[in-house]
């Protein structure tokens, strides 16, 4: 799946992600790929995303296509441009949702960093503001405990980002380096 993190400390905002793809068994990696980013630049607010492999080709598809950028600096507002794209989603980038729940989810989640903070953007159309880190995929219980172990120890946002990176690539099996650490 992979491993994505956001961490906060003050006016220091980062995200980050493993760069590793998987099709099943099979491993794409970023010493073969040229676009192996997991992190999206939209307007003034980086995406970072895991989930389906093909949806970074589509948001950044999906925002070439409108002709202003929504404002993304609140809760509320990136949830109304998450509900906005979920019909042009299943209409025109065939997407087939989720039905296992109350509401039809897209089955990728995402982390979004601005000047406002992170923003945790679930699959099943929620949105939450977090006010010092976390962490999205496969490798996330690994990046949260490593994250959280550095947090409060005064280090940089990065390198709390780095250490939570660091932790899912040496234990989970679907994440792996280089990792990529962007900030806003």
């Amino acid at each position: 799946m992979s491993t994505i993190v956001a961490v906060q400390r003050g006016e220091e905002i980062v995200v980050g992600a493993d760069t590793l793809t998987k099709y099943g068994e099979s491993k794409e990696t970023a010493e073969f790929k040229i676009d192996y980013s997991k992190i999206i630049e939209v307007g003034d607010s980086l995406f970072a995303f895991v989930g389906h492999a093909s949806f970074g080709l589509v948001l950044q598809s999906y925002v070439k296509s409108l002709l202003e950028i929504p404002s993304l600096g609140s809760r509320l507002e990136i949830f109304q441009m998450a509900r906005a794209m979920h019909p042009v989603l299943k209409k025109d980038y065939f997407m087939v949702a989720s039905e296992d729940d109350s509401f039809e989810g897209s089955d990728v989640d995402c982390l979004v960093v601005n000047k406002t903070g992170i923003y945790g953007v679930y699959s099943m159309q929620n949105v939450h503001q977090f006010s010092k880190y976390y962490a999205f995929g496969s490798g996330s219980q690994y990046a949260m405990g490593a994250m959280h172990a550095l947090y409060e120890s005064g280090a940089s946002a990065r390198e709390v980002a780095e250490a939570g990176l660091s932790a899912a690539v040496s234990f989970d099996d679907a994440s792996d380096g280089p990792i990529e650490i962007r900030s806003v």
